[in-house]
């Protein structure tokens, strides 16, 4: 079995990982050929397709991502953690992403994505926020990252020896 073997995540692993950590960088293709960098929050959904984990987030309609991704959806996620190299382990995915526009999903998305991060034991969102969400909703769009190849690693399955 090569390393690359060794340190690849299983898809629960992957799952749990994603469920765990809170900030993914996404990577768009900018106007002027570089890759555009921005970081985002986000949830994980189960896929139509096949019940794996599917990232979703929002942003602001008018921002860079929106434009990049109007003129080409495609999209690398990358999620890490770790700050020494035994501990290193994260998960990338090349996406093409869906912009959805509908009012009331992009609501229902907001409030999933705040209800995350709000601090809550179980994820609800507290009724201040869920007026901050609607007020915000109408100038947004959600963004499905809808999954075409992925990369994983888990420096620690290596048990310190490289």
């Amino acid at each position: 079995m090569s390393r690359r073997e060794q340190i690849q995540m299983t898809p629960d692993e992957v799952r749990a990982f994603l469920d765990e950590q809170r900030t993914v960088i996404c990577a768009t293709n900018g106007v002027r050929g570089y890759p555009h960098l921005m970081p985002l929050w986000y949830v994980v959904r189960d896929s139509a397709a096949d019940g794996g984990p599917e990232l979703w987030a929002w942003t602001f309609a008018k921002s860079q991502k929106i434009k990049n991704l109007e003129r080409d959806a495609r999209a690398t996620l990358q999620v890490e953690d770790g700050t020494e190299y035994h501990l290193l382990r994260g998960v990338m995915l090349e996406c093409e992403v869906e912009l959805v526009r509908d009012l009331d999903a992009v609501t229902d998305l907001g409030t999933e994505i705040l209800g995350r991060y709000s601090g809550s034991p179980d994820g609800t969102l507290p009724e201040e926020g869920r007026g901050l969400v609607a007020a915000q909703a109408a100038k947004r769009v959600g963004m499905r990252f809808v999954e075409s190849r992925r990369a994983s690693w888990d420096h620690r399955k290596l048990g310190g020896v490289y």
